[in-house]
């Protein structure tokens, strides 16, 4: 599965040529024209990483990348913003703001195209590889397909979603909110139970692959969450 990208920017020629760009180096580009556009986006398509304008109508990118990183499901979402403003305050008013990377106009189309993939190599390197792996288990993300010890495990789209969210970063825990927010979306009402009926599937899937049962990888962590931990 591409790697998903959002581009908000309310100059259409330059939102099209950079979107052109993107696409032609392999990502899964989508566009908007304003940011309440861009955070409407956000929420419901789950970008992995966001390209923001500072200047836009309905709300500016530096204020979409303030409420983002004040958001449990948004805070790791690495975040480009593009200016004319180059002087050396915007560039750190930018930058302390909680965006990744700042870049002043004008610049070339291959320079976004090379921060986007530097960004990506920073902040979430699992997605710049064909697979992902953690023990005996590697997820293809191109194909949708797991498998644990060469054997493939049959998902339903939410485990394959949840698994997702947990391979990427091993260890770190996930309480149920943020698990909901990222798999079902903000602010669709889901009741906290039902990330547990899934993940005791997935569980269930991973712990039942080949002729006998396996270690488990998931962890519940009392009072946290979960987390994709070795047995």
């Amino acid at each position: 599965m591409p790697v998903k990208i959002l581009i908000a920017d309310d100059e259409l020629n330059q939102l099209e040529l950079l979107s052109y760009n993107l696409v032609q180096a392999g990502f899964d580009v989508a566009q908007a024209h304003d940011g309440q556009a861009a955070m409407t986006m956000i929420e419901d398509w789950h970008p992995d990483l966001v390209v923001l304008d500072w200047m836009m109508p309905h709300m500016s990118g530096i204020e979409l990348c303030r409420i983002l990183r004040s958001r449990a499901d948004t805070k790791l979402l690495p975040i480009i913003i593009l200016s004319a403003r180059g002087e050396e305050g915007d560039r750190t008013l930018g930058l302390d703001t909680g965006a990744d990377d700042y870049m002043s106009k004008p610049f070339s189309p291959r320079e976004l195209v090379s921060r986007v993939k530097a960004l990506l190599r920073r902040s979430r390197p699992a997605l710049m590889n064909d697979v992902l792996e953690f023990e005996d288990l590697q997820l293809f993300p191109s194909r949708m397909e797991v498998f644990r010890g060469g054997v493939r495990v049959a998902l339903g789209p939410k485990e394959y979603q949840l698994l997702s969210v947990l391979i990427e970063r091993p260890g770190q825990v996930f309480s149920r909110s943020q698990l909901l927010d990222m798999v079902w979306g903000h602010g669709v009402y889901v009741e906290e139970r039902t990330v547990d009926v899934h993940l005791s599937r997935l569980r269930k899937a991973l712990d039942q692959a080949g002729d006998a049962p396996l270690p488990n990888l998931i962890r519940t962590v009392r009072g946290s969450g979960y987390a994709l931990q070795s047995g």
